[in-house]
């Protein structure tokens, strides 16, 4: 029986969220005793924690963890190389969603049952090491500072942005409530709950932090083909959500299989913290196959909103054909906010690029420790960069197109622009229920090119 008492350093400074442990076990070669194929080791364990050092232990959970052994012997197996050691893959041992007490307690045992061939064939265990991977003090103080500063931030221009869209005279247009809608996810996954964890022990923490991931990359892809969508349809095609069903169809499911794999590990955490997908040979084919499935999903994804951009900027070339007949004035104004625009696209690929690299190096560097082979690293500063740029993509969104007050054309048509009326009906005028935020997003129309 081994016992280990952890102290949770980090709660002196800053409760950290979330932990995993890793079992490596130290397995010595004997010629009698040799690493059966496909051997089983049987672990029976409990959790107990406490808050101080005279305090009694209160238990968190006691289960029978199995887990399947995966060693090797690099040196011939000969009676002179008995008591080398095996090299064995680290196994997946606990996972818990908050760390809020001081000091934990595990005990575990290797029960042997000959008769029901319980450890039996797995080696001579000479030592069992423990791997701890959690979020350490430092990083907690930086990504709470962010969340608490970012969260009323994105909150006071997604207000201010929808008081300026319901001061129109007009319905919002579809573009509109989906940025909305996007500022709402992304101050869902700002709000900064990981204080609470600092008095109460919420072992959901990961599960919620998870979900709150999910309904913004579910919200944040939808927004990119609607995006571009609103910039290449005609008149009539515009500003129905129904149009798009096709695209927006397929994230949605796949969300919903996201979540439901979430469930099936993390749900299931939630009462037994020793519980691994990854322990069997079949819950690990289908997690590899899970992580390898999305992975090819969002290229083709990125490839296909890439595809739009280049569709977007074909139908703004079109329109650019019309800027020789304007004043110079008007032509300057309508290049500069095509480029403003193009900008902007460029920045949504990069944005995008970027968020489907870190969805794919997070999938794997969770899975690496647990399935060994691949080694990705990914540092504090990748993970609070790609966090800052969602946040700063939102913002500047609704700063972008928020509906300006302001008439450019009724202003300046009959100025010193020398604009003429047929000018000013090709490029600005639309009908009244289905007005566009910006000048491009009018501009952009379809009919006005054929």
């Amino acid at each position: 029986m081994a016992g280990a008492i952890i102290e949770n350093m980090s709660t002196k400074k800053l409760c950290i969220v979330g932990g995993i442990l890793l079992v490596f076990q130290i397995i010595a070669f004997l010629v009698g005793g040799l690493i059966e194929e496909n051997a089983e080791v049987s672990m029976d364990v409990s959790l107990a924690y406490r808050d101080d050092m005279f305090a009694e232990w209160t238990e968190m959970a006691h289960e029978r963890v199995p887990r399947k052994l995966k060693c090797t012997f690099t040196s011939p197996k000969t009676p002179e190389h008995e008591g080398r050691y095996y090299e064995c893959d680290v196994l997946p041992f606990m996972e818990i969603g908050s760390v809020a007490h001081k000091y934990y307690l595990l005990n575990i045992r290797l029960p042997v049952n000959e008769k029901k061939k319980i450890n039996v064939g797995i080696g001579e265990i000479k030592d069992i090491r423990l791997v701890g991977i959690h979020q350490n003090g430092g990083f907690t103080k930086v990504w709470f500072a962010m969340k608490t500063f970012l969260t009323p931030s994105i909150f006071i221009i997604m207000v201010w942005y929808w008081r300026r869209i319901t001061m129109m005279s007009r319905p919002p247009v579809l573009l509109e409530k989906v940025i909305f809608a996007l500022g709402i996810s992304m101050t869902f996954i700002n709000i900064p709950v990981e204080w609470f964890s600092i008095g109460f022990d919420w072992t959901w923490m990961l599960l919620f932090g998870d979900i709150r991931q999910g309904i913004f990359y579910a919200m944040l892809l939808s927004f990119w083909i609607i995006f571009c969508g609103e910039h290449m349809m005609d008149q009539h095609e515009r500003n129905h959500i129904a149009g798009y069903w096709k695209q927006v169809g397929p994230i949605a499911v796949g969300s919903f299989c996201l979540f439901i794999f979430d469930m099936c590990e993390r749900g299931v955490q939630l009462t037994n913290p020793f519980y691994s997908i990854w322990t069997t040979d079949v819950g690990t084919e289908l997690a590899m196959a899970f992580i390898i499935v999305a992975g090819i999903c969002l290229c083709l994804y990125f490839l296909f909103l890439c595809f739009m951009v280049f569709q977007v900027f074909r139908n703004i070339s079109g329109k650019q054909s019309s800027l020789p007949a304007m004043s110079k004035v008007r032509r300057l104004h309508y290049e500069g906010l095509i480029f403003r625009f193009k900008f902007l696209m460029l920045i949504t690929l990069a944005c995008a690029a970027m968020t489907v690299i870190f969805f794919i190096v997070s999938q794997v560097t969770e899975g690496h420790w647990k399935w060994g082979g691949v080694t990705v690293q990914v540092s504090s500063a990748f993970f609070t960069g790609i966090y800052g740029m969602w946040n700063l993509y939102v913002f500047a969104l609704m700063f972008l197109y928020a509906p300006s007050h302001k008439n450019y054309g009724e202003d300046q048509s009959n100025g010193d622009l020398g604009v003429h009326s047929g000018e000013e009906l090709q490029l600005t005028t639309t009908i009244t229920h289905v007005d566009g935020p910006t000048e491009i997003y009018k501009l952009t129309r379809k009919e006005a090119q054929e």
